[in-house]
C-alpha cells in the first residue's frame, strides 16, 4: 500500500502521527499542524482510499489499517511515534496501541468508538456508497460532523463536502467494513500507552458515552469534553484540541 503522508517539523524533533476520520484526508489536522510542528515531527497520513492514498477492493479490516501505518512508520524510520486519531483514525490508534504497543509512546482518541454498531448500518452504508458513490454521504454527514454554526458555513460545506466527495468510493466502503467488524473493547485493558480521550459533547456519531467506555477500560486513561462539538472536534474546536494534545504530548520530553 503506497501511502500518502506529509512530514512537518524540525528534524529529529519526537514523531507524532495524526491519522484522519472515515471521509476526510489529512488536511482534517490543518489546524493543529502550526501548532505541534513547532515541537515535533508531525506526520499526517491518507487512510487507505482516502485523499491520495489509493483505495484497493474491499472489504478491508482494522488490522490492514493499522499495519498501514506500521509499513510507514518503518519505510521512515520511525521507531516509536505519539499518536492522535479522529474516529477511524482512533480506532486505527487502539488497535496499534493493543498490538503494537512497543510503536505507540502516547495516545490521543478523539471522538471515536472501541465498538461502533450496530454492524448491518455500516454494510448498508458500504453498499450505498457503491451505488450511488461517496458524494451521497455528503448531506447526512455534514450534520454529524459539525454543530449547526457551522455545518451549514460554505467554506465548511466546500471543505469538508469536497474531501468526502473526492474519496474513492471503494475505499470509503472498505472502511466501512472495517468499522462494522470493529470490536476493541476486550484489548483496552491492555493498551500501556499513556492516553488523552477527547469527545465531542455534541457528537451524534460517538457520543461522550462511548469516551466514557474507552476511558473505563484503558488504565489511567483521562476523560477530556468539549462543547460546543460535534463528531469532528479538532476542526470545531481547534484551539483547545491542540491545547490538550500539547499538554498530553509533551509530558513525556
Amino acid at each position: 500500500m503506497n501511502v500518502h503522508y506529509e512530514l512537518t517539523g524540525p528534524d529529529g524533533a519526537p514523531v507524532v502521527v495524526l491519522s484522519n476520520s472515515l471521509g476526510t484526508d489529512l488536511a482534517l489536522w490543518d489546524a493543529q499542524v502550526p501548532a505541534l510542528a513547532q515541537q515535533f515531527q508531525v506526520l499526517r497520513y491518507d487512510q487507505r482510499g482516502h485523499g491520495r492514498t489509493p483505495g484497493r477492493p474491499g472489504p478491508y479490516t482494522l488490522e490492514q489499517l493499522g499495519r498501514d501505518v506500521l509499513a510507514l512508520l518503518d519505510t521512515l524510520g520511525v521507531r516509536r511515534a505519539h499518536f492522535a486519531g479522529v474516529s477511524l483514525g482512533g480506532m486505527t490508534g487502539m488497535w496499534l496501541a493493543e498490538h503494537a504497543p512497543e510503536r505507540i509512546d502516547r495516545l490521543a482518541l478523539i471522538c471515536t468508538s472501541a465498538a461502533l454498531g450496530p454492524a448491518s448500518m455500516w454494510r448498508d452504508r458500504a453498499a450505498l456508497v457503491r451505488q450511488q458513490g461517496t458524494a451521497a454521504m455528503v448531506e447526512p454527514s455534514l450534520p454529524k460532523w459539525f454543530t449547526p454554526r457551522l455545518a451549514e458555513r460554505e467554506d465548511v460545506v466546500a471543505k469538508f463536502g469536497g474531501m468526502l466527495t473526492a474519496a474513492d468510493d471503494e475505499g470509503y466502503a472498505g472502511c466501512c467494513e472495517a468499522i462494522a467488524e470493529m470490536d476493541l473493547l476486550d484489548g483496552l485493558g491492555g493498551i500501556s500507552a499513556p492516553t488523552l480521550v477527547i469527545a465531542g459533547a455534541e457528537d451524534p456519531a460517538t457520543p461522550p458515552s462511548h469516551a466514557e467506555q474507552i476511558v473505563a477500560g484503558v488504565p489511567g486513561a483521562r476523560l477530556e469534553v468539549l462543547s460546543p462539538a460535534a463528531h469532528l472536534a479538532n476542526a470545531e474546536q481547534p484551539e483547545a484540541v491542540n491545547r490538550l494534545l500539547l499538554d498530553h504530548f509533551t509530558r513525556s520530553l
